[in-house]
This record gives C-alpha cells, sequence and structure tokens, in this order.
C-alpha cells in the first residue's frame, strides 16, 4: 500500500480516531488544530477547585475506543481506564415517582414492571426488538460508507431489506413507544432517548428505538479522571504512534487543483499533502475551507439538530440521593420538543440533565463539595436573545430541582459558568452550535448525511459528528475508521 502524507483538519475525537489509524496504516498523519487543545466538544476545565467535563457526558460502547488501543499496539491499561456502572439514569417525576435504571436487563425490567405498572415481559420484548434492530443495520447504516455501492452488495443488506418491516421506520419513535407502553411516564423514558442524536421523538422514526439497546445491552460507563480523559488518552496514543499535532494553527483553505486535494494553506502558505481529511463541520468546511468548490446546497441546508445550554455548578454540599447521572422529566414533553425544533420562546419547565462526577472522582470537588453539569437541550443558534433566555432558563432550572428535591439551590451554589449555542459554535466551529449536524428527524436522513468523501474531488476525505454516520462519541470514533479503511481501500 502507498504510504502518504495526511493532514486531518481538526483534533476533535473522531479525527484522532482517524489519525491514529491512519498512522496505523504507516502514512504520515498531520493535524492542525485551531484550538489550544484536542478533543473539540470532549474537553474540561477547571476553576475555583471544581473540574468539569464540558461535552458529552454519556460514555457507551467502550470497545470502539479499546479498537484504537489494539490498532496502535498499546496495552490501554497504560492509557485509560473505566468501569461499568450500576444505575445507568435516575429519573425524577413531578408526580413524585422516582425510577433507578439499573444496567442489568431482568433487574431493570423488574423494577420498572412494578414501577410503571407494566409487563416485565412487554419490556424485555421491547428490548429484545431493540436489538433486533441494530443487528439488523449497524453494519449498514453505522460501519460503512452509505454511499459507496459495495456497502450493498452483502448479506447484511440483504438481510436487513427483508426484514424492513420491523424496522419501524414509517412511523414515529413517540406513535411506537405510545402504541407499546400505557403508561407516560416510561413512554417520555423512551422517548429521550431521541435527544442522543438531536432530535425529536415526535418527528424521528421508530428504528431509533434501538438506541436504548446500546445503553441497555452495552452499558454504560465512567472513565477514570473523566469524559476528558478519553481525549487525553487517545492524544497521547496517537504521539506515541508517531502523529504530529499542530495547535493555535488555523487552516485558511483546503487547496485543490484539477479536482485533486493538492494540500491546505495556513497564513497564505501551501502545505502540501497526498490526502486531506476534514473533521470540522460539513458547513464551515465548505462555506470557509472550499470556498472554490460547489457545495451540496441540499445536504448543507438540511435542519440542525438540537444544541444545549449547560450551567456549571459548584454545589458546597453532597446529595447521597443523586447518583452520577440524572433527568428531571417535565409534564408537558410535547411543549418541551416543540420549544427545541420550532424555535419557540424558552419553555418555563424544561427537562433537566444533571452530572455529577464528583460522586465517582472526588478531586472533581472540593470536600464535602459536588460539581453539578446542569443541561437542558435547546435549539441550534438561529440569532435568538441568548442572554435572555440563559437568565430565564435559570430560573426555570432552579425552580424545578428547587421543587423536584426539596432544597434551596441559590443557598448552595458557590460557583457558575455556562456553555451556550454561541458559544459551542466559537469554539468547536458546528454550525449553528448544532451537537450532531443535521438533525434525524427524516427516515431519510441517514442517506441525507454528507458522505465521507467527496466523490468529484480525489484524496478529500470527511469525518466527524455532521458527516455520515452521525454525532455523539461511538459515531464519531466509527466516522474515522470509515475514512480510514476509505483511504486503504484506494491506495
Amino acid at each position: 500500500m502507498k504510504k502518504n502524507s495526511i493532514v486531518i483538519i481538526g483534533a476533535g475525537i473522531a479525527g484522532l480516531a482517524a489519525a491514529i489509524r491512519l498512522r496505523a496504516q504507516g502514512h504520515e498523519v498531520t493535524v492542525f488544530e485551531a484550538n489550544s487543545y484536542p478533543g473539540g466538544k470532549l474537553t474540561a476545565f477547571s476553576e475555583n477547585g471544581y473540574r468539569f467535563d464540558m461535552g458529552p457526558s454519556l460514555f457507551t460502547m467502550p470497545q470502539y475506543v479499546e479498537e484504537l488501543f489494539k490498532v496502535g499496539q498499546k496495552n490501554i491499561s497504560d492509557y485509560f481506564e473505566y468501569k461499568k456502572k450500576e444505575v445507568v439514569c435516575n429519573y425524577f417525576y413531578e408526580d413524585g415517582t422516582t425510577f433507578s435504571a439499573l444496567a442489568d436487563i431482568d433487574a431493570f425490567a423488574e423494577e420498572a414492571s412494578k414501577v410503571f405498572n407494566v409487563e416485565k415481559t412487554a419490556l424485555i420484548d421491547y428490548l429484545n426488538k431493540s436489538k433486533k434492530k441494530y443487528d439488523l443495520t449497524a453494519s449498514l447504516f453505522l460501519e460503512k460508507s452509505l454511499h459507496k455501492s459495495s456497502t450493498y452488495l452483502s448479506k447484511d443488506t440483504l438481510r436487513a431489506i427483508l426484514s424492513i418491516n420491523s424496522l419501524d421506520i414509517n412511523t414515529t419513535l413517540d406513535d411506537l413507544n405510545s402504541k407499546v407502553f400505557k403508561d407516560e411516564r416510561l413512554v417520555q423514558l423512551y422517548n429521550r432517548f431521541a435527544t442522543y442524536n438531536g432530535s425529536s421523538p415526535y418527528k424521528t422514526p421508530g428504528i431509533m428505538s434501538m438506541i436504548p439497546h446500546l445503553e441497555q445491552y452495552y452499558g454504560t460507563f465512567i472513565p477514570k479522571g473523566g469524559m476528558h480523559s478519553i481525549t487525553q488518552s487517545l492524544f497521547q496514543l496517537a504521539k506515541d504512534i508517531g502523529v504530529t499535532f499542530n495547535f493555535n494553527t488555523k487552516v485558511e483553505e483546503i487547496i485543490i487543483n484539477n479536482n485533486k486535494v493538492e494540500g491546505i494553506q495556513i497564513e497564505g502558505e501551501l502545505i502540501k499533502a497526498d490526502i486531506v481529511v476534514s473533521n470540522a463541520d460539513v458547513v464551515p468546511t465548505y462555506r470557509k475551507l472550499l470556498p472554490k468548490q460547489k457545495a451540496p446546497e441540499k445536504i448543507l441546508k438540511q435542519p440542525r439538530s438540537s444544541s444545549a445550554l449547560i450551567f456549571y455548578w459548584g454545589i458546597k454540599k453532597q446529595f447521597s440521593q443523586l447518583d452520577l447521572h440524572n433527568i428531571f422529566f417535565s409534564e408537558d414533553y410535547k411543549t418541551e420538543f416543540d420549544y427545541i425544533f420550532n424555535k419557540k420562546d424558552v419553555h418555563d419547565d424544561p427537562t433537566v440533565y444533571i452530572n455529577i462526577t464528583a460522586k465517582d472522582e472526588p478531586k472533581d470537588a472540593p470536600n464535602g463539595c459536588e460539581n453539578w453539569f446542569v443541561m437542558i437541550n435547546v435549539p441550534s443558534n438561529t440569532g435568538q436573545d441568548w442572554d435572555a433566555i440563559i437568565e430565564r432558563s435559570r430560573e426555570n432550572i432552579k425552580r424545578k430541582i428547587n421543587r423536584l428535591l426539596q432544597i434551596d439551590l441559590d443557598a448552595i451554589i458557590e460557583y457558575e459558568n455556562i456553555l451556550d449555542p454561541r458559544l459551542i459554535e466559537s469554539k468547536t466551529q458546528s454550525f449553528q452550535g448544532a451537537l450532531y449536524g443535521a438533525s434525524s428527524n427524516n427516515k431519510f436522513a441517514a442517506f441525507l448525511r454528507h458522505p465521507n468523501f467527496k466523490s468529484s474531488i480525489k484524496n478529500l476525505y470527511f469525518c466527524g459528528g455532521s458527516v455520515h454516520p452521525g454525532g455523539g462519541i461511538p459515531l464519531c470514533l466509527l466516522s474515522g475508521k470509515i475514512v480510514s479503511e476509505l483511504i486503504q481501500k484506494a491506495n
């Protein structure tokens, strides 16, 4: 196989994965990152004795991280450690119901049958169908390029086509869940998995009911050192196997000659490369880095996924009743998603997600204190008055938590930092601050995502959450894998 000089634009989690795999193939790999740090959204900060993971707060499918260390021929235990959680998530409802979703499937179904007055067999059957959907479609929709004919010439594709009626493509996730479960609280529980790819359960197809399988079957995990340790370990692995990194270095343009990549431009200088991989969001990649190339407007103008408004709170108290991950559901769940996707005014009773790493990482907060990652889903940035939204949201969030936990947050918050869609967009170049690129509210969304390559430009590739197969840590890692396989086959 020919050994190439490869430039990767962006040191996000997908860029790191691509760099490791391509370097392991023997290529000369150089990464250029505009920020002073790797990881993109998967980063962290420390202040006033508190350490906060800034971005993704849920770690699933660790096998994709482990695979990178096997590819790099390094012992993962020298870089990265994690443990499985016994409780996946804690739910708090307005009627006073609390529910701990246990990792063990049988134990989960047993407990849920009591809390939600549903047959245990119905829950097991739902999860079995979720597994079937994943098993039928993973190799097609997640692990390979959807835009290569060879992907469709396989037994896996034939199996998926023959089982098309069992995939629930022609119904919404909410319709599916409402048909299976009568308790609205349980419907809400399974509807919330739509937010895992920034979509609405009232619009995204029922095939997304495969997502609970990923959490329940494979489990959820907490990395030692917090989520940021995923970035740190992969960055160190990449350096140890010979990947070169250039931080605080903004790429100005991808240079194309005769429909073939020539390299990149930095401060007016051409940096030659045989292959260029963009880990930047696909919209600014075309608008800023490929200004002379015809852009795929239909793809770029798709509605964006949801974004997030996050309050990082230093809490001068410990709450033993709160486990690592917590979801607070609002009563008016439909209004919640109307707000997120129809750009209505700030919802007055939001669903609030809290992540507390100090439970497992005592160094993440001063003694006797906790670090709270407090998030609500919000629309992507289209010019809203975010300062006003932040103020109203802060009060609505406090009011809801105070009501459900019978506490006074104002008396115990001693530190606050805020991340909103404007900052997400400026820090990561994610178009409109969307967390997952385009939304998956269309049943054809998987096919409408930008491919991992550009057919009209030789040796130009794409990875990351805004292209196939989508956003979130596992899918971003898979996008790096798909790119490395495409390059390997082309050489």
